[in-house]
């Protein structure tokens, strides 16, 4: 399964914000220059089927950006065991009056569009709905970046290269579909367009939803539809099943019984957080109650995230899809508990 990279909020930059002598000077781990390793990448994009004219247009006065390095070397690494933010403020903030009316508004405008999307792919129109909400509010923050230049920086820096080489060169093949560099905008690790895909991921899952040939992700909504539900329905969601019902647990279960064997090896602290699967029929036999409608053979684990006392949510296999979008617990149920507002 393709990831997403978890990229966090869009970060913006002049395209032509210029390198600093000290970045420059070392920021490759091999000590290459950026021009030598730039010739690396075009041969890689020729041997690939990238046309020349492409190559040169993607390519032509491209410099190492030092912001995107400074950006991309802020990430987090490795998470430390003191604890957990609380949830319910980052709901608060992500799945607020304003995101709710907006995703109703175009819940409405393009209600047709999205039952079809619907009918051919499975996955339910809030769903895809919230998920250009949380990506891009709904198709106004897209980022500004030059991705050329962004993941050349990032390839010729070498940490992930193999990562960003691949996105370099899946961009090349993206541009090559007739995109002009100054439409190849987007994040400083490379996603782009309404949905914030990643070059490969464009490549492999964007779709045609309105039948003119072509997965414009920029500003047609049938396609930006359609191609989160292609993600959805390739990364494996389940139609007719809902991504997680609010629960009540008893008073006094003691639910660090119930915790996952399971070690995950992505996204480790995100998968801790949840129970073992039991069916809704197991957890009811616990005291656990659904407060939706729920199959009382479906397989689900408890999430209990603020502690006891606090909101639980019973989670199917579809809340392990959302995180294949993005790998968080925040993110995962600000997604799925929008979808809800939307609709209700």
């Amino acid at each position: 399964m393709i990831k997403r990279l978890a990229l966090g909020a869009l970060a913006f930059v002049s395209l032509s914000t210029p390198m600093s002598p000290g970045i420059a000077q070392s920021a490759a781990v091999d000590g290459i220059s950026f021009d030598a390793y730039m010739e690396l990448l075009k041969a890689r994009a020729r041997a690939e089927g990238v046309s020349e004219n492409t190559i040169q247009r993607m390519t032509t006065g491209l410099t190492p950006n030092d912001r995107v390095i400074r950006l991309d070397r802020g990430q987090p690494g490795r998470p430390t065991r003191r604890g957990y933010p609380a949830l319910a403020p980052y709901i608060a903030t992500h799945v607020n009056s304003t995101r709710v009316a907006g995703g109703r508004a175009v819940y409405r405008d393009n209600r047709s569009t999205l039952r079809a999307v619907e009918a051919e792919y499975g996955v339910p129109a809030e769903v895809i709905v919230a998920i250009f909400g949380h990506e891009t509010s709904y198709g106004r923050i897209r980022g500004n970046f030059d991705l050329s230049r962004s993941l050349a920086t990032l390839a010729w820096e070498g940490r992930r290269r193999d990562l960003f080489s691949g996105e370099f060169i899946a961009l090349m093949k993206v541009a090559d579909k007739g995109y002009s560099r100054s439409q190849l905008v987007g994040s400083y690790a490379g996603a782009f367009g309404n949905p914030q895909f990643l070059p490969s991921v464009y490549l492999r899952l964007a779709s045609d939803g309105d039948g003119d040939g072509r997965a414009n992700i920029f500003t047609n909504r049938a396609d930006t539809f359609a191609s989160i539900a292609n993600y959805f329905r390739d990364a494996g969601w389940r139609t007719g099943q809902p991504w997680g019902v609010r629960a009540s647990v008893p008073r006094g279960l003691n639910v660090d019984a119930f915790k996952s064997e399971i070690n995950a090896q992505v996204c480790s602290r995100v998968h801790e957080r949840h129970s073992q699967w039991k069916t809704v029929a197991e957890w009811r036999a616990l005291g656990v109650r659904p407060q939706r409608p729920l199959d009382d053979n479906a397989l689900v684990s408890l999430f209990q995230p603020d502690g006891p006392g606090a909101p639980a949510w019973l989670l199917t296999g579809n809340y392990r899809v959302i995180l294949e979008y993005n790998c968080s617990n925040y993110y995962a149920m600000s997604v799925g508990l929008l979808a809800d507002e939307i609709v209700n």
